[in-house]
């Protein structure tokens, strides 16, 4: 069953990727709510093949993955926490109500660099009724790093990325997620103290 479903999601990677950067814009606008083909399988062997086209693909994976947060937004928000726990483990969706009651609308910056999948936080920031423009914001941020710092490796080490990207993309990604959180920190600190100094 499990090879079978394997076979399936390989078939149609595949097929999306032989339509270039339009499906890797369907992948990843679809991802970002309900597909559960991550865009990054498309976008690395797209970015090998022409690698003066990657910073172009590494731009429309981006733009398309927010545009589909705002998809899984609008799904989190009609449907609320039924739809999370029907699809997704309740620890999962647990956690990433943690994100959120900690971190707000940043939480869809981290969410680029878990290994939780990135419709949970999408269709979770339309639970927790975050602001939209705080999703697209932090979710540009995010994504936009995650996938250019992806296209930047495969400027460096051309076929050797791929390689690279799996032995290595999650310690790199855990450093990401901590220079990020330590910035938001910082301005977060700044901006209170700011705060208190003007009332």
């Amino acid at each position: 069953m499990i090879s079978e479903l394997t076979q399936w999601l390989d078939a149609i990677t595949e097929w999306f990727m032989a339509y270039g950067a339009w499906g890797l814009a369907i992948v990843s606008f679809l991802e970002s709510s309900f597909f559960p083909i991550i865009p990054d399988v498309i976008l690395l062997p797209l970015g090998i093949a022409q690698p003066e086209l990657v910073l172009w693909y590494a731009l429309i994976v981006t733009v398309s993955s927010v545009a589909g947060a705002m998809l899984g937004y609008w799904i989190g928000h009609k449907l609320g926490r039924p739809v999370m726990v029907r699809f997704f483990k309740e620890e999962t969706v647990a956690k990433v109500e943690g994100y959120f009651e900690r971190y707000g609308g940043f939480s869809m910056a981290i969410a680029g660099f878990t290994p939780i999948p990135y419709k949970v936080f999408t269709i979770a920031s339309g639970m927790c009724q975050v602001r939209k423009r705080e999703v697209i914001l932090w979710s540009f941020l995010g994504r936009g790093c995650r996938f250019f710092a992806e296209a930047l490796i495969i400027l460096w080490l051309g076929k050797a990325a791929m390689a690279f990207i799996e032995e290595y993309f999650g310690l790199f990604t855990l450093s990401v997620v901590a220079v990020i959180l330590i910035g938001y920190l910082c301005y977060v600190f700044i901006k209170r103290s700011r705060n208190r100094k003007t009332v």
